[in-house]
């Protein structure tokens, strides 16, 4: 073999041996690479508005709307307005043929004429008898004509009065037909009963409407400055639901704005759609811009309870509170805390109670006092557990005292400053299987863990 062969087969042997010793290194790295420190997801403790609230959809509608129909039979000769118009009450929207009515009024009236004419004849013949009564008494005082004569002239009198009586209550009741049909004749002229917008338009020009039995309906008239949401509660948060209490919507063309009002009323008589109980709730909002509409549909929350510069966390970092283990009899403190310590490797809370209990006994026990004090105050609060990042990185666990509460974030009422970043979850890189086995085997093999592992 030449001297060169011989030089390039050793440089090939280094080679080979370097590469197998780094691949043997990487190898014992990965099977016996210690224990990472866990790495924490985190987020800053901020100032904000929450507000908590029941949602719900509905519909919006007119507040007040009317149908406006026709009380008498006839043709419509004239409608005056068109689907859109604005109207003030009092306008004349509509016409319907007169001439049947004003037939009517012509012939009561000729009729009540008739009646006044005969009542002055027996006005008149009602005073010539009561002149021949006075007449016939005075002669019957003074024996000048007979008793028969004196009674037919008495009786004459009250006939006459009984007469005129009459006549007084066909007038009556002539008078009083004559005014219906002057409404009826009225009634061909269609008014507005309110002020507002024609929103439908339900007959045409020309087509005959027949009162006799049902009030056709002409056209639609709704008041379009204040509109009304009805949403349906369910029979779950209904009773969380009163009148007055504060609400607001958005609809589906400008889910941007928010329209602030409140629950004018609560139906008490529920809807059952499909074995689901639902009450209906009503809004009133005004609209002087016209930009709601009839039948928008509305996303409807009500408010039941909001506070505003509240400080807030992220729901995830509110940790569920842990449970102490009871500490073995006759082990010292220095020993439970090294315990601990080595727990808290694996698990963020754990590490956490390990550094707080090792923070000075005097600003713990101060801590406490400031927060039984905070729970007296506010009875009603929900009591949890953060984990607060201390200035060396290590998660401390923090009561605190939580209020509002939506699906996202959480008011703090004690316990935590704005800036301060609390832990919302931890990451942790999990090995491969194949990594997991063949840690496994270095274990159970006769070589044991590398120097400096032991």
């Amino acid at each position: 073999m030449s001297k060169t062969n011989l030089l390039k087969t050793r440089w090939t042997w280094i080679i080979t041996a370097a590469v197998a010793v780094l691949a043997t290194w990487l190898a014992w790295q990965a099977i016996w690479g210690g224990e990472k420190a866990p790495e924490y997801q985190t987020a800053e403790v901020t100032r904000g508005d929450i507000e908590v609230s029941i949602s719900s959809a509905g519909k919006v509608a007119p507040k007040d709307t009317v149908a406006v129909g026709a009380q008498v039979s006839g043709q419509l000769t004239e409608l005056l307005v068109e689907a859109g118009d604005i109207v003030e009450q009092g306008q004349l929207l509509a016409r319907i043929d007169a001439t049947i009515a004003e037939t009517n009024v012509e012939g009561s009236r000729a009729q009540l004429l008739e009646l006044q004419a005969s009542r002055k004849q027996q006005q008149a013949t009602l005073e010539l008898a009561k002149a021949n009564a006075d007449r016939a008494k005075m002669l019957f005082e003074n024996d000048a004509i007979a008793r028969a004569d004196f009674e037919s002239a008495q009786a004459e009198y009250a006939v006459a009065v009984g007469r005129l009586e009459a006549i007084d209550a066909q007038i009556t009741r002539q008078s009083s037909t004559l005014r219906a049909q002057q409404a009826t004749l009225e009634f061909t002229n269609i008014y507005a009963p309110i002020s507002g917008t024609v929103v439908s338009l339900e007959a045409v020009e020309g087509q005959t409407l027949n009162a006799n039995q049902t009030a056709p309906t002409i056209l639609t008239l709704a008041d379009l400055t204040i509109m009304t949401v009805e949403t349906d509660v369910s029979e779950a948060d209904v009773l969380r639901v009163k009148p007055g209490q504060a609400a607001w919507f958005s609809t589906l063309g400008d889910s941007t704005r928010r329209w602030e009002t409140s629950v004018r009323q609560i139906l008490p008589t529920p809807e059952v759609l499909n074995d689901v109980v639902l009450y209906k709730a009503l809004l009133d909002i005004e609209n002087p811009d016209n930009l709601l509409k009839p039948e928008m549909t509305a996303q409807v929350f009500f408010i039941t309870g909001s506070a505003k510069d509240a400080v807030l966390v992220p729901v995830t970092a509110l940790q569920a509170n842990p449970q102490r283990r009871e500490r073995p009899q006759g082990q010292g403190r220095e020993q439970a805390k090294a315990g601990t310590a080595r727990e808290g490797r694996a698990g963020g809370l754990m590490q956490a109670e390990a550094s707080e209990r090792a923070e000075a006994p005097q600003q713990e026990d101060g801590r406490r006092q400031a927060f039984m004090e905070a729970r007296k105050a506010n009875p009603d609060a929900e009591v949890a557990t953060v984990l607060v990042m201390g200035p060396d990185g290590t998660p401390r666990p923090r009561p605190v005292l939580i209020g509002l509460k939506t699906r996202t974030q959480a008011e703090v009422l004690f316990g935590l400053e704005p800036g301060q970043m609390v832990v919302t979850g931890e990451v942790t890189l999990e090995r491969s299987a194949s990594q997991q086995g063949q840690r496994q085997q270095g274990q159970r093999g006769p070589m044991g863990p590398p120097p400096g592992r032991m």
